[in-house]
């Protein structure tokens, strides 16, 4: 296997999550995965343990959002000529372990993007009950509109190809993208594999979703997800 592996890892105040996110990656042992930090202009150490520690990373000089920190990561991956990227987020709930299960498709061949889903075996951190409604609310719309069954369509766990790439550094979500990046690539006919994972605790720290955004975040993605439904153009 010679593809060039990306791990995009967003990250916003993560100054006490990714020393050990990054040795278990390193673990893995695989000489053909590089990885990169997109430090989403954090207000905390994050830059200097990045520095401190010789981490790959790219500065982003005002806070974009999960969303622009994510594309610029794909955007990395374009131009620097990666064949495979996984996204692994900074806060230590994705396990790296499982991060060959899920570039398994598509070295294979059978999948453009694969998403590591909590919801297929049902193990491991199942996120909030507000969540998960959330989560299953989103997985019958998109059942509805694309006629696939996608059980985790938050999951930020996921690897796509070079093609997908490509598409992702060219336009991605700015708000909460997981979701409607899936109907995107539905409505352009594209491969969507789920493998199933476990997925931990927020290592440190507190997530930025609170309440009140989830209730935003179930009108905007909607919305978004029924706009992009009929969209024609590729991109």
């Amino acid at each position: 296997m010679n593809k060039k592996i990306l791990v995009i890892i967003p990250a916003y105040n993560e100054e006490n999550n990714l020393e050990g996110l990054i040795k278990s990656i390193k673990s893995l042992g695989n000489p053909n995965l590089e990885f990169i930090v997109i430090n989403d202009c954090s207000s905390d150490r994050t830059a200097f343990v990045c520095k401190s520690l010789d981490i790959p990373v790219v500065n982003l000089p005002c806070n974009l959002g999960i969303g622009g920190a994510v594309q610029t990561g794909y955007k990395y991956a374009y131009h620097h000529h990666f064949d495979i990227a996984i996204q692994v987020d900074g806060d230590g709930q994705h396990k790296p372990q499982y991060i060959e299960d899920i570039i398994q498709p598509l070295l294979e061949d059978n999948a453009d993007l694969v998403i590591g889903s909590r919801y297929i075996k049902k193990e491991g951190f199942q996120s909030t009950f507000l969540r998960r409604v959330g989560i299953s609310y989103f997985s019958k719309l998109l059942l509805f509109l694309t006629g696939q069954l996608i059980t985790d369509p938050t999951s930020g766990f996921r690897a796509c190809n070079r093609k997908v790439i490509e598409l992702f550094a060219k336009r991605y979500p700015v708000d909460y993208p997981e979701p409607e990046s899936i109907m995107y690539l539905k409505r352009n006919s594209l491969r969507v594999f789920e493998i199933p994972v476990t997925m931990e605790h927020r290592a440190n720290g507190v997530s930025s979703i609170t309440s009140l955004k989830s209730v935003y975040y179930m009108i905007k993605v909607s919305a978004a997800i029924l706009i992009d439904k009929f969209r024609k153009e590729l991109v």
